[in-house]
């Protein structure tokens, strides 16, 4: 194999298959970068449960294949000149990496030992534009959860149904659920790891180019221009998410996401995500007053809101309610209270392609 590449697209490369190399493998193959040359050249890295394929544009002098450890490749290329980089595989799997006066020469294994992502007929496929599959996963990424005796809510559910693609992710303290339309009628639910969708979400752009996702059997795949994701779906039965909306509410209050933000943000200056110390939300007729008190010392301020319902007091830890915030792009944001023991619900003011739910924190006297 010989290939002269510019390195900023080889960089590039790796900074998005190293996302599905092993740190720590059985095998040392698996800690390491498979690269091809055919027709373009092929960068691929593999962990089982998610693979990523990318491919690069560069001059291929001579076909062939090589495996090269990661970690080292990615940080001997990021070291190079912004020039283009010779590579070489030599007798022995050795290979030789120029770029101008700078040279290395590093073992690297068997490209034919390589455990290559699988290939397969799609089941279901759909295609949705990056910017808006993107803005599915950060407004739910952030509430799945990490307890791996509850393995299903490690992952988000993707389902469609009814011409719409919908996206949901629980931990047992909150909710998030997104909703985009799609072309395609079709009906499907998938789990994927938590962890693969955020390196899906690092991959893709803000851009109307397609993504091609399709499915088959225990494997969902998303299609890019010059890359290709394939992930293992989590075995088992999501929860009815549905059943835990409430419909009926004490108090529903409009109120400017950003300062509201903000305000959350100071008063969580002085807590922690320790239950001890909630930060405490008091609603009036068009106040919200938030205060927060622990032994490191007290905050309290107060924003302008629109209230239709009940005065109440209420505790949450601050930390589920900036997650949510920090995703919500709309102006105002509507929240709806069940009670000062029950859930709450964030939704747009004007429109429904978003909801979160986040329980309360029991308020000591």
């Amino acid at each position: 194999m010989k290939i002269i590449v510019l390195k900023q697209n080889l960089i590039e490369a790796i900074n998005i298959v190293q996302r599905a190399v092993m740190t720590k493998a059985t095998l040392p193959i698996l800690e390491g970068i498979y690269i091809e040359a055919g027709e373009k050249v092929k960068l691929v890295g593999n962990c089982y449960d998610l693979g990523i394929e990318c491919c690069v544009d560069a001059d291929i002098q001579q076909k062939g294949s090589i495996v090269i450890e990661a970690k080292m490749f990615g940080e001997i290329i990021r070291k190079l000149p912004d020039a283009p980089v010779y590579i070489e595989v030599l007798d022995g799997f050795n290979v030789r990496i120029e770029c101008l006066n700078s040279y290395f020469e590093i073992r690297g294994m068997d490209g034919e030992s390589y455990p290559m992502p699988p290939e397969y007929d799609s089941e279901i496929s759909l295609d949705l534009s990056q910017s808006v599959l993107k803005e599915l996963i950060r407004q739910t990424i952030f509430a799945v959860g990490n307890d791996e005796n509850r393995k299903i809510m490690t992952g988000v559910l993707m389902e469609a149904q009814q011409g719409e693609l919908k996206m949901a992710a629980l931990d047992g303290f909150r909710m998030a659920v997104c909703g985009s339309v799609i072309k395609e009628d079709m009906n499907f639910k998938v789990v994927i790891p938590g962890r693969n969708m955020q390196e899906i979400l690092r991959v893709l752009d803000t851009s109307e180019e397609n993504v091609s996702i399709s499915l088959a059997g225990n494997l969902a795949s998303f299609g890019l221009k010059n890359c290709r994701i394939v992930s293992k779906v989590l075995e088992g039965e999501f929860m009815n998410y549905h059943s835990y909306i409430p419909t009926q509410f004490e108090t529903v209050i409009n109120v400017n996401t950003r300062e509201l933000e903000e305000s959350m943000e100071r008063a969580s200056l002085i807590t922690s995500d320790d239950k001890r110390y909630p930060v405490r939300i008091n609603l009036s007729d068009d106040r919200m007053v938030i205060s927060s008190t622990t032994e490191k010392g007290r905050s309290k301020e107060e924003i302008h809101i629109e209230n239709s319902g009940n005065t109440m007091q209420i505790g949450f830890n601050p930390r589920y309610f900036l997650d949510a915030l920090k995703v919500i792009n709309d102006e105002k944001v509507k929240i709806s209270f069940t009670s000062p023991v029950g859930p709450c619900i964030l939704t747009p003011v004007e429109h429904d392609r978003f909801l979160f739910l986040i329980l309360p924190v029991r308020l000591k006297n």
